[in-house]
C-alpha cells in the first residue's frame, strides 16, 4: 500500500507538475518524474502505485490546498460582491504566479481517461460547493438576483475563470493573468445582479 505523505511525496508531487508541464502527461513515464524529483524510479513506487495515482493525488493536494487557503481569503470578506471578486483574484493570481501548474491543470488534466476524471472531481466539486455558497449568499444579502439558478450560475462563473486561465497558458503573446481580475469580475457581477 502506498505512503501519502513526507517530504519524498511532496518532491514527487512537485517534480510531476514539472515533468507533466515539460513533456505533457501521456509522453511522462513514472522514471521521468522520478529523475526529477531525483529519487530511484521504486521510491516512486512506494508513494504511487503508477502515473495515474501520481496525477490523481497532485490534482488532490493542490485542489485541497487551493480550496483551504481561498476559504481563508473569504473569511475576510465583508459580503457575496467581495467574496465573488475574491475567488476571480484568487484564482488568476494563483494560476498567473504558478505556470506549471495552470498548464498541467488546464491541458493536461482534460486530456484523461474516466479513473481519473473520477479520481479528481471530489476536490473540483469543493470549489463548486464554495462558488454556489457565495451566489447562494449574494441572494441573501439581495446583491444576485432571486431567480438566478445557483448551479447554472456557478458554471458561468467557474467557466469564465477558466476559459480566461485556458486562453493565457494557450498564449504565444505573456500576459499578467491577474490583470484579468477586474473584467471578468465587472463581468460577472452585472450578469448575477
Amino acid at each position: 500500500m502506498a505512503r501519502r505523505s513526507g517530504e519524498k511525496h511532496q518532491v514527487i508531487l512537485d517534480a510531476a507538475i514539472k515533468t507533466f508541464s515539460r513533456s505533457g502527461y501521456h509522453r511522462t513515464r513514472v522514471s521521468d518524474i522520478a529523475g526529477e524529483a531525483g529519487v530511484a524510479d521504486g521510491t516512486v513506487y512506494i508513494y504511487f502505485s503508477n502515473k495515474e495515482d501520481i496525477l490523481i493525488s497532485l490534482f488532490q493536494n493542490l485542489m485541497n490546498r487551493f480550496v483551504e487557503e481561498l476559504r481563508t481569503e473569504l473569511s475576510r470578506c465583508r459580503n457575496a460582491n467581495e467574496k465573488l471578486e475574491t475567488i476571480i483574484d484568487y484564482h488568476l493570481r494563483t494560476l498567473g504566479s504558478r505556470p506549471e501548474q495552470a498548464r498541467v491543470t488546464q491541458i493536461e488534466l482534460r486530456q484523461i481517461d474516466q479513473k481519473i476524471n473520477e479520481g479528481i472531481s471530489k476536490p473540483l466539486l469543493s470549489y463548486f460547493q464554495l462558488i454556489e455558497e457565495v451566489i447562494e449568499e449574494g441572494k441573501k444579502q439581495a446583491l444576485y438576483r432571486q431567480e438566478l439558478n445557483t448551479r447554472t450560475a456557478r458554471k458561468v462563473v467557474f467557466g469564465a475563470i477558466d476559459e480566461v486561465v485556458t486562453c493565457w497558458v494557450m498564449s504565444s503573446k505573456p500576459y499578467q493573468l491577474a490583470d484579468l481580475k477586474e473584467p471578468v469580475f465587472d463581468l460577472l457581477i452585472r450578469g448575477l445582479q
